[in-house]
């Protein structure tokens, strides 16, 4: 049987297929008695789901990160659709395709690396030119840089997401460049491109979209610091000043030591990355929750994170139809 997508569930269907057991909550009803919500996931999207009926044994059999399968109804719960479930258990990987549960680019990933690749390719400093050949001619590097989400959940999390993000900030790099005086653009550009390096490694997304270990234990900053000194130390007599340099933008790239980097930004080059790296997150996030909220809506639902709703307009809405 073929699988029915999120996306296209519609109120009074039957389910009987495979999901992503993305959240589970054990919550008791008033008469003390246990019931689970959840959350399901493929990927088109996610969808709350709800269990009233043998409640522990569902609970003690299943775990968030698993692929389960479900047996239920969709239903329509306060204007937002959501599965009833009769039963769920662990799903066999023999009946996963991880492509459809893996959330993806729509954008071609061939045209974005190579759109990467020849920006690189006009930086006039000749060390850092040589230090991108090197990168791109490291094949197992460009297929993970190709293939690796940005982030879990906050923005591109999907896979070639991190080549999305980062050449989307190239760009805007090359084009705010111009507009000051004293930029050091191939420096920047470098910025740009190494700053997320280190979450080929930080996650998995072969099955999922998840922390490696490697990743919780040491982060993607540490990382990005570790590759560019394995290819720093391939090129002869590469100036320690922009080694340190590059170091530095990529240790900074957060802004704060508040949300994670060790120092704060320290040059100009690492301001700009800074503020590059959180236009386009934020841009991204939140269109992707305007996107996965009702679009015959001109406000969003609240996001909590950012603490606000967010304003679609009439305009915007007749254009989308």
């Amino acid at each position: 049987m073929s699988k029915r997508f999120i996306q296209d569930l519609k109120a009074g269907q039957s389910i009987a297929d495979i999901f992503v057991l993305a959240e589970k909550n054990l919550a008791q009803k008033r008469n003390g008695e246990n019931y689970l919500t959840l959350t399901l996931s493929d990927k088109t999207g996610r969808i709350k789901g709800v269990v009233w009926d043998n409640v522990d044994q569902i609970s003690r059999a299943t775990a968030a990160g698993e692929f389960v399968f479900v047996r239920g109804a969709v239903a329509e719960y306060k204007g937002t659709l959501q599965i009833v479930i009769r039963g769920m258990e662990v799903s066999s990987s023999n009946a996963i395709d991880p492509k459809d549960f893996l959330p993806a680019t729509d954008r071609d990933v061939t045209k974005m690396y190579a759109r990467l690749v020849e920006i690189t390719g006009t930086m006039k400093n000749p060390f850092l030119k040589r230090l991108f050949e090197l990168f791109w001619a490291d094949e197992a590097f460009a297929t993970a840089f190709k293939t690796a989400p940005a982030a879990k959940k906050m923005h591109h999390a999907y896979l070639g997401g991190l080549l999305e993000h980062t050449l989307s900030m190239a760009i805007l790099a090359d084009r705010i460049v111009p507009h000051y005086t004293g930029i050091d653009r191939d420096m920047l550009i470098a910025g740009v491109i190494l700053h997320d390096i280190g979450k080929t490694r930080e996650f998995e997304y072969d099955l999922k979209i998840d922390y490696s270990d490697e990743g919780r234990l040491v982060s993607h900053i540490v990382i990005a610091v570790q590759i560019l000194e394995e290819k720093l130390g391939q090129i002869e007599d590469f100036p320690e000043q922009q080694a340190v340099l590059l170091k530095h933008m990529i240790i900074s790239h957060h802004g704060s030591r508040e949300f994670g980097s060790p120092e704060p930004p320290k040059t100009i080059e690492a301001v700009l990355l800074n503020y590059i790296d959180e236009i386009d997150a934020r841009v991204n996030g939140i269109r992707d929750f305007m996107a996965s909220d009702d679009p015959n809506e001109s406000w969003t639902s609240y996001h909590r994170l950012l603490g606000r709703h967010f304003y679609r307009g009439e305009n915007r809405m007749e254009r989308q139809g």
